[in-house]
């Protein structure tokens, strides 16, 4: 079984990863600072959090929670789903390799390639499973610190603003991993085009990772919450 990779192939797959792991340097460095989408949404989040801590009652808290959690439960579930297709697509191999070797524009796909290239998505979604689980258990844990939280009565003192702020670190943890998952569904969608060629590999994650900044730093939702952070900061 011939896994040869060609050096458009390399190159490509290299092009992906560096794509990927730097738009998740560049969201990780902005975090905290307000001027992304993400950094923006987790100053919400302990606001959230605050006004949390100042409600008699917090129906519409486990509301949001509850809500949180199901659209992780959601995701966690789909890359199970997604998984389960990329196993089949190997176990298909006969039937869908030779409509891929003649969209793939080059002379011949090693069989072995083809392989590599279907457990190269199962384990993007496999790592997209791993971090929308542990979201969902973050979001659990956060559920039971809001909770926790003492009522609004001592929302001015110490220990209700220190059990407000574990609440909001919870969320924005479960936030992040949420995130993480999420963007390893939108870099799938480009590495199908690997199925095709490195260079329709290399077009489709420049394409996403085009679409990921436009949407952390200059889509309305990115400007509208980004906004706000920075006159919150003043």
């Amino acid at each position: 079984m011939s896994i040869a990779m060609s050096t458009l192939d390399i190159v490509a797959v290299l092009f992906f990863l560096a794509l990927w792991a730097g738009y998740a340097y560049v969201i990780g460095r902005l975090s905290g600072t307000g001027r992304s989408l993400s950094s923006a949404m987790d100053h919400q989040r302990r606001q959230w959090m605050r006004v949390m801590a100042r409600r008699d009652l917090r129906m519409i808290d486990t509301s949001i929670m509850s809500g949180l959690q199901n659209g992780t439960a959601f995701f966690a579930s789909t890359s199970l789903l997604a998984i389960g297709g990329a196993f089949a697509l190997l176990n298909a191999t006969d039937r869908i390799f030779g409509v891929l070797n003649d969209l793939s524009m080059e002379q011949t796909v090693p069989r072995g390639l083809f392989e590599v290239k279907a457990i190269g998505l199962i384990l993007i979604f496999g790592y997209a499973f791993f971090q929308f689980g542990w979201s969902y258990r973050l979001f659990n844990y956060a559920s039971i610190l809001v909770g926790a939280t003492p009522t609004a009565a001592h929302a001015g003192e110490a220990e209700a603003i220190a059990a407000a702020d574990r609440a909001a670190l919870f969320t924005i943890t479960a936030g992040r991993h949420f995130n993480h998952g999420l963007r390893a569904f939108f870099f799938a969608v480009g590495y199908l085009g690997w199925f095709i060629n490195g260079w329709v590999l290399m077009l489709a994650t420049a394409l996403i990772f085009s679409v990921q900044l436009y949407r952390q730093f200059l889509s309305p939702s990115a400007k509208a919450v980004i906004e706000a952070a920075r006159k919150a900061q003043q």
